[in-house]
């Protein structure tokens, strides 16, 4: 069972939900230390004050804002606890919107909500119910580490989940990063838009969804336990250089069928315009005859 991150309440108007946050994600990572090469020896970093140049302890070490380069303003845990703000202790739900009206780079990690107690299962099952009925989410504010913060409500299996968002000014300008400008044909699109249709698939289960890098850190780790040699890598794969758009689209989608144990013949991709034009000049009809006209009850044009 994860440990409780936070303990407070859900504000919803008069509605009260008392909760506990634990993290929703677990990190596979693996974790190094640092070594000294020689002999092996654990290094660490030891914590020293300036002042007194001797090693200090944790319980003697506080927070403080410089203000200046010779003043610092201590500032004490319990302070920032009893900071006079209603998100110190709850999250406050702000506002209810549609989840396509929050950009996803906006939103960040994710924590479960758990109900404390008995007394907040009513209550919780309420807001749940009513997030899941309504295809919404909920825009909370709640104060965390120091600094309040705007975080998005939603339910996944029944529970409501708690995603820590960014303030818009958190949100740097892509404008400077834009291409420079092209020009792109509707066959290109629409080249790319089946791409898209090959490799689209149903969830994210398989075994191309799995952290192949860890894989291979371990394995290392193992090799060197048992002293064996250690796995080749693998020769980098040269990038294609891209010539003609279309042919690299049309490649990459019998690719994306092949490594699918699909059939590897696809339709051929919209064909150029110079293409298209011909076809389209092959079956236009032919020129209506005098007897055609007369038939039709129109009369023909006389000749020049």
């Amino acid at each position: 069972m994860p440990r409780t991150i936070w303990s407070g309440a859900i504000s919803f108007g008069l509605v009260t939900v008392p909760i506990n946050v634990v993290s929703a994600t677990e990190d596979h990572s693996v974790r190094f230390h640092q070594y000294h090469l020689e002999d092996m020896g654990r290094v660490r970093v030891r914590k020293f004050c300036e002042t007194e140049d001797r090693e200090v302890s944790g319980d003697e070490i506080g927070k403080g804002y410089q203000l200046t380069k010779e003043q610092v303003i201590p500032i004490s845990d319990d302070e920032l606890s009893s900071l006079p703000l209603p998100t110190a202790k709850a999250i406050e739900i702000e506002a209810f919107v549609p989840l396509q009206s929050v950009g996803p780079i906006r939103i960040g990690e994710g924590y479960y909500l758990q109900p404390s107690g008995q007394v907040a299962a009513k209550p919780y099952k309420l807001l749940r119910q009513a997030l899941s009925r309504s295809a919404k989410v909920a825009v909370a504010k709640y104060a965390w580490s120091g600094r309040e913060r705007l975080g998005l409500l939603r339910v996944r299996d029944d529970v409501i989940v708690l995603h820590a968002m960014r303030w818009p000014d958190e949100i740097r300008d892509p404008t400077e990063l834009l291409p420079p400008p092209v020009e792109l044909s509707d066959e290109e699109i629409d080249g790319a838009l089946a791409l898209m249709d090959t490799m689209t698939r149903e969830d994210l289960e398989g075994e191309e969804f799995r952290d192949t890098y860890t894989e291979a850190v371990q394995e290392i780790i193992e090799a060197k336990r048992e002293h064996r040699e250690l796995p080749a890598a693998p020769e980098p794969a040269e990038p294609d250089r891209v010539v003609d758009l279309m042919a690299a689209l049309q490649e990459s989608v019998q690719k994306a069928k092949a490594s699918r144990g699909e059939d590897a013949e696809v339709h051929d991709l919209p064909k150029t315009k110079k293409a298209a034009k011909k076809t389209t000049a092959k079956k236009q009809p032919a020129a209506r005859t005098r007897s055609d006209a007369k038939t039709s009850g129109r009369k023909p044009r006389r000749s020049a």
